[in-house]
């Protein structure tokens, strides 16, 4: 298993293009199974998840061939509705198959979910919109087995925006008779993006980026004749203008959409960094000083909660206290301890965190929980002042960011990745302790 291993103070500058958004290609990835035929996709991000959801495709009998950022996928056939646990443990996306298979095939066979290790993420509003839909559901076996005679429009009401939620239920709904509305449905970027991809194939979709989507059901969709791009991801650019900000640094992020970054760089010009914003990309310049900021993650237009543990490490470094809330999971604060091992000063307690600026960092061997806190570690080991920085559990980096090493050392950083010596450690601890 690789390591990054970091040697940080240097400030980063220079600008780097971001790709496309994770959590938009999996689930468009997935939509393209309600409307049969060869897709086209482009500036879909080379992530591990995105393997595995063209494995998860592959595995039920749709194949896919991929060139750099461009993939091709043909859905004409499908062999089996069944998304199995040895793919979806490794990625909680994978649960997306629910809505797909339903309206595709009637029946599905999915794996209930695994991924990051951040709480407590249940699937019974996926359900509960589905069934408003006809399906039925049984529970057996760590499986859910669905199945539906006939997809009929309702109302449904989701007691929280579950982003998932609402993507599963809304590919549903483009295949059920009738007219459906989703109320209380979640707004994010790629939940706009999925509702334009369905529109591409014939869908009729209202109110996306809104709280409340109407659906009015069509009998078939079919691939768009065009191409169809991905939108940037929000969250990787967020990540490089906080490894701009943390080390001092001037950076640019292209090829954006800075609309949809507007709830995080509130909160960068807050804690005094200077923002420039173009048609396709945002230039942060860091203060000489960071300033303290409050931070309650929420439902998109609010904070999101895939960058509170890179705005963690950042304001570690701020002049005062600032003080973090998260609403969103209820285990999300488990890079706190391994911050704290780079000379953080945070105290949490229940779903509040509070953070006292240090006047530095220093390097150490750290280890990551999930893949945001893997980039909150490789964030502070950037500003660390003294000694390496190791980073270990690569793989949940590679599951969110795509050629991070490359990107970095591109903007100026002395990050290298390596074999990690697993063995040769543990010898090593063993006798310091002995």
């Amino acid at each position: 298993m690789d390591k990054i291993v970091i040697q940080g103070g240097v400030p980063l500058h220079g600008s780097v293009r971001i790709g496309g958004a994770k959590n938009a290609a999996l689930p468009i990835l997935i939509a393209t199974l309600v409307a049969p035929g060869e897709h086209r996709l482009d500036n879909v991000p080379e992530l591990v998840d995105v393997s595995s959801m063209l494995s998860l495709l592959g595995r039920i009998g749709c194949p896919s061939l991929v060139h750099g950022d461009a993939v091709r996928l043909d859905t004409s056939r499908v062999s089996f509705c069944e998304a199995p646990y040895d793919l979806v443990r490794k990625m909680r996306a994978s649960v997306l198959a629910l809505g797909p298979l339903l309206a595709r095939c009637g029946e599905a066979h999915v794996s209930l979910p695994g991924g990051c290790a951040i709480g407590v993420r249940p699937i019974d509003q996926h359900l509960k919109g589905l069934e408003a839909l006809g399906c039925e559901f049984e529970l057996s076996g760590g499986y859910v087995h669905a199945k539906v005679n006939k997809l009929v429009g309702n109302r449904v009401v989701l007691d929280f925006p579950t982003v998932t939620g609402t993507e599963n239920i809304l590919m549903a709904a483009v295949l059920a008779r009738g007219e459906s509305v989703i109320e209380n449905a979640a707004r994010e970027p790629e939940i706009v993006d999925l509702a334009s991809f369905l529109r591409s194939l014939g869908a009729r979709i209202e109110g996306d980026g809104t709280s409340t989507l109407r659906v009015q059901g069509v009998t078939s969709l079919a691939p768009p004749e065009e191409t169809y791009s991905i939108v940037p991801d929000r969250i990787e650019a967020g990540t490089y203008l906080v490894a701009g900000a943390i080390t001092g640094g001037d950076v640019t992020c292209v090829g954006v959409r800075p609309r949809d970054l507007e709830p995080v760089l509130e909160k960068l010009r807050e804690a005094g960094c200077q923002l420039e914003l173009g048609t396709d990309r945002v230039r942060l310049i860091a203060p000489k000083q960071l300033k303290p900021v409050d931070i309650t993650t929420l439902p998109h237009p609010g904070f999101p909660t895939d960058m509170q543990a890179q705005l963690m490490a950042l304001l570690s470094l701020a002049g005062g206290r600032s003080v973090f809330t998260e609403t969103i999971f209820e285990n999300r604060f488990m890079h706190v301890p391994e911050l704290m091992r780079l000379g953080a000063d945070v105290q949490v307690d229940g779903n509040r965190a509070v953070v006292t600026g240090v006047a530095s960092l220093k390097g150490a061997t750290v280890m990551a929980t999930d893949l945001r806190a893997s980039a909150s570690l490789v964030l502070a080991g950037l500003a660390a002042t003294e000694g390496p920085t190791e980073v270990l559990r690569l793989y949940h980096l590679d599951r969110g960011y795509e050629r991070l090493v490359e990107k970095l050392t591109g903007l100026g950083a002395q990050v290298q990745r390596l074999p990690d010596d697993l063995r040769g450690r543990m010898l090593s601890e063993l006798a310091a302790t002995a």
